[in-house]
């Protein structure tokens, strides 16, 4: 059995060290990711990986079985991080290590009282917040048919999106040969979402900022002996 080396964040290096198990290892890596607190295990590049590798000929899978295994793997994740959420979520969102921390909780909560239920769709494809809005989910006390419905929706969207980008872009040889540079490419665009929602945030509140200096200086002014 081989130890996971520093490179266990690339799937190349997954795919050369374990050869026939990949497969196997990157279900458990999407289960795990998305729903049971490791927001930095490689979901989205392990998909786009997976299509590249079937399109190619190197991992001997049916692309439809693949990602019906995969959609599989990620709908659980989110079962069993929602039941989590509902039996132990409060106490867990206190605590602050350096796996489950308090901040993701609090951005999630932010990114879920924004969208709602298309949080379970929009989320799917932002990395810490798909590991963690199921959990928010949970604790949230969310009806669990309304749960599972948006949950397959996202989770369907996102294998298929994601897997079938590879699996076209794969016949490129820009791409395949450039396999891992496409796959930091695919974790940048993963990554964008929360940086527009980080800069829409500071831009409001500094807009907030704005209008609330005026209103105080006017305060001040009434108070003030004349």
């Amino acid at each position: 059995m081989h130890a996971l080396g520093p490179d266990w964040m690339d799937p190349q290096y997954l795919f050369d060290t374990y050869g026939s198990a990949f497969f196997w290892l990157s279900l458990a890596i999407v289960f795990v990711e998305c729903g049971l607190f490791f927001p930095i295990l490689p979901g989205d590049s392990l998909l786009f990986a997976i299509g590249i590798f079937v399109a190619g000929g190197q991992l001997h899978v049916n692309i439809v079985l693949a990602m019906a295994a995969l959609f599989v793997a990620a709908f659980a994740g989110n079962v069993v991080g929602y039941e989590i959420g509902r039996a132990v979520g409060a106490p867990l969102r206190e605590r602050d290590g350096k796996v489950i921390r308090r901040e993701y909780f609090e951005k999630t909560t932010e990114f879920f009282d924004r969208y709602g239920a298309r949080a379970l769709v929009i989320g799917r494809f932002v990395p810490i917040v798909r590991t963690y809005i199921t959990v928010v989910a949970g604790i949230g006390r969310m009806q669990r048919r309304h749960f599972f419905t948006w949950s397959a929706v996202g989770a369907a969207l996102w294998v298929l999106v994601v897997t079938l980008a590879g699996y076209f872009l794969g016949g490129v040889p820009l791409v395949r040969d450039n396999l891992e540079a496409a796959i930091l490419l695919i974790v940048a665009l993963s990554v964008l979402p929360m940086v527009i929602e980080y800069l829409r945030h500071r831009r409001s509140a500094r807009v907030a900022a704005a209008q609330v200096a005026p209103q105080a200086s006017e305060a001040v002014e009434d108070v003030e002996p004349r």
